[in-house]
């Protein structure tokens, strides 16, 4: 079984990002193998960085970094759902992200990104050196999205065929990426 931690990377009130991450879940929750994880930044309300030492010396003092810790270093791969904020991704994945260190090592993730006619695009390259550096292994394959607040009927997100089709590309990639990477773990 494949843990696959889904984190809505948007805390917004009013945001398009919670109904887009409940299309991811719904879709990731057909695949064989997989067992999700579901995070809301919103819900899970980390503050913003208030450790005294640095992640990657793993001495966490805070009870709501053990618990993040314990349940990141669960997981076997991400899909990160992000909003594109001025050019780039939004603060609270980024808080998210900074909190830990070891615990996303060799693990696969993909980028679901949405925004005005950029679709997020420019999120997604600027969460590039973020991953490579806390050595998270992005997936080839992309979903990258534009219009979604038109596209949100009675609450739920209405994927093009388009988009339909990147999402399972990207999580069959990230199966056989999170396979690959297994034996690093």
């Amino acid at each position: 079984m494949t843990t696959v931690m889904i984190i809505v990377g948007s805390v917004r009130p009013g945001r398009v990002g919670l109904p887009v991450s409940q299309w991811v879940h719904g879709v990731a929750d057909t695949v064989d193998g997989f067992d999700v994880d579901f995070v809301d930044l919103a819900e899970l309300a980390l503050p913003f960085m208030d450790e005294p030492h640095h992640p990657f010396a793993g001495k966490y003092t805070k009870q709501h970094t053990i618990d993040w810790s314990k349940r990141v270093d669960a997981a076997d791969a991400f899909i990160f759902v992000t909003p594109e904020y001025n050019h780039s991704y939004s603060p609270a994945l980024k808080n998210a992200i900074d909190f830990l260190a070891k615990e996303w090592s060799n693990k696969a993730v993909t980028v679901v990104s949405y925004g005005g006619t950029s679709a997020g695009t420019r999120a997604a390259m600027a969460l590039d050196p973020v991953l490579t550096t806390v050595r998270l292994i992005k997936t080839a394959t992309a979903v990258e999205m534009t219009g979604v607040g038109a596209r949100i009927v009675d609450g739920v997100f209405e994927p093009s065929e388009r988009e339909s089709k990147a999402l399972n590309a990207a999580l069959a990639e990230l199966v056989a990426l999170s396979e690959v990477l297994a034996p690093l773990r």
